[in-house]
């Protein structure tokens, strides 16, 4: 284990500082300092690897998190990378986006502030690519059997990869015009710099996974189609369709879904040219949604020379502590202060939006808000007589995810939905339709970056199965299953 009184000697929580506010608000790149690796071991040495390792269960993806810090604090970073690896396919993902469900269940978090297992996981990943440890791992055989995986997000690249490395023949189908998914146009740079997927892409591409970019399924290739011609089809293209806030306005000129902003800022860092695109310089910006989504949005609208920022959340302000009815394991809801909270702006609880008021030019001016109020059955409504005004000119909808585009899939694959409107799938991620799995969010509905990649993997392995007859890949997650913590999608 790691340093047997570690948890005595070092009780502070130690992570590394973020740039200052003046100077990261003024470039894309990531907004951590560099680590120190006396800091990093120290704290590995604090794990107690417990009897009964409750972050496992927190996990996902079963990651197997006391091994790894005790070699981190060791200093024996080559065997960590491949600790974290066996259950882990980018851990330069989740170490950089995932809410980390593994420090609310850490046994030391009890009573002291948890091992920063998030930090030192993206601090393996990153001296491994750094000292060339990270190499393909080519199939030593080919099994002659073709897959289609739709999608490139965690969850489809995941599936690819182990696929790959099984010996079948992977092909995957994206419809944007670079690989990645989310991670490439729905994570701004200053949360992950998209060098670190470029990393990850070009070592699955030498161990031969295909990659299409710009073909989109249904339209380009029918489903039909691409069943003929592969023995097996992954679906994981995600949980796409917006939220909608159906109030009067809506369809006025600068009220915008989330994605549609983000994805043309990535466009734009990424050095693409964007005609018209959507810019919160020298605007009034209002962000609707209290979630990461919403998040990233401000840390945009900073970036980009916002005049103001004002986040609105329907609901009431998180406790700053673990509430009593979300006790140790379970990964509660707390009021949360990310890097882009630090750079400006004004979070407003309780807001419910009735309106957006336009301009005498048909352009958004303004929002008409009103108190939240929760009746007695649980809704939460607008209160009568609390209405006020606050100006915007710029708004932007991250309220969430309601599931996958359902049209083609019902038409051309005869694809069922659930109540939630996912895709509906057997125990191993199948679909209705014979040789077709749906993996992510897809399939689960919207959920966490961890929570894909494990699914991914999972579907890997009863893909496998099901062209093989059996299968040594491993399956950290059933569809069915639930992390402490997490509720079911």
């Amino acid at each position: 284990m790691a340093d047997p009184k570690g948890f005595l000697k070092v009780t502070e929580r130690e992570v590394p500082a973020r740039r200052p506010v003046p100077v990261r608000i003024l470039d894309w790149k990531e907004v951590y300092e560099p680590g120190d690796s006396a800091v990093l071991r120290r704290q590995a040495g604090r794990c107690m690897d417990c009897g009964i390792p409750f972050c496992h269960k927190g996990c996902p993806l079963g990651n197997l998190i006391p091994e790894w810090n005790d070699l981190t604090w060791r200093g024996e970073g080559r065997s960590a990378i491949e600790r974290l690896h066996a259950t882990n396919n980018f851990p330069e993902f989740t170490g950089r986006l995932c809410p980390a469900p593994c420090e609310s269940s850490c046994v030391l978090g009890i009573n002291q502030p948890a091992v920063t297992i998030k930090q030192i996981e993206v601090s393996i990943i990153d001296e491994a690519f750094a000292s060339g440890w990270v190499e393909p791992e080519p199939p030593g055989r080919l099994t002659g059997k073709t897959v289609a995986v739709v999608g490139s997000g965690p969850a489809g690249l995941a599936a690819a990869q182990q696929l790959t490395r099984a010996g079948h023949t992977v092909a995957v189908f994206e419809r944007d015009d670079r690989i990645g998914g989310l991670l490439r146009y729905g994570i701004p740079d200053f949360k992950m710099e998209k060098r670190h997927l470029e990393s990850r892409l070009r070592q699955m591409q030498d161990e031969g996974t295909r990659f299409r970019a710009g073909v989109e399924i249904g339209t380009d290739i029918t489903w039909d189609e691409l069943r003929a011609r592969y023995d097996a089809v992954v679906i994981a293209t995600g949980a796409t369709v917006p939220r909608e806030l159906a109030i009067p306005g809506r369809d006025l000129p600068g009220v915008h879904f989330a994605m549609e902003y983000l994805v043309e800022s990535n466009k734009a860092t990424a050095g693409d040219s964007v005609p018209n695109q959507i810019s919160a310089e020298g605007k009034h910006v209002v962000v609707i949604g209290g979630g990461d989504t919403g998040a990233d949005c401000i840390g945009t609208a900073h970036r980009q020379g916002a005049l103001s920022v004002t986040n609105l959340a329907i609901g009431k302000q998180p406790a700053d502590a673990r509430p009593e009815h979300q006790p140790w394991p379970m990964m509660p809801t707390v009021f949360e202060v990310q890097s882009a909270h630090e750079e400006g702006g004004e979070r407003q609880y309780l807001a419910s939006t009735v309106e957006f008021l336009g301009n005498e030019v048909g352009e958004v001016r303004a929002l008409r808000l009103a108190e939240t109020e929760y009746t007695a059955d649980g809704r939460r409504v607008p209160k009568s007589g609390t209405e006020r005004e606050i100006p915007a000119d710029l708004v932007l909808i991250a309220m969430g995810f309601t599931g996958p585009e359902r049209a083609l899939l019902e038409e051309q694959l005869g694809a069922r939905f659930s109540s939630r409107g996912n895709v509906e799938r057997a125990a191993d991620y199948q679909t209705t339709a014979p040789g077709v799995f749906v993996a992510g969010d897809a399939g689960r509905g919207q959920s966490l970056i961890v929570w894909a990649i494990a699914e991914g993997r999972a579907a890997a392995s009863a893909v496998d199965e099901y062209l093989m007859g059996s299968t040594s890949l491993p399956a950290p997650v059933r569809p069915t299953d639930i992390a402490i913590g997490l509720q079911p999608a």
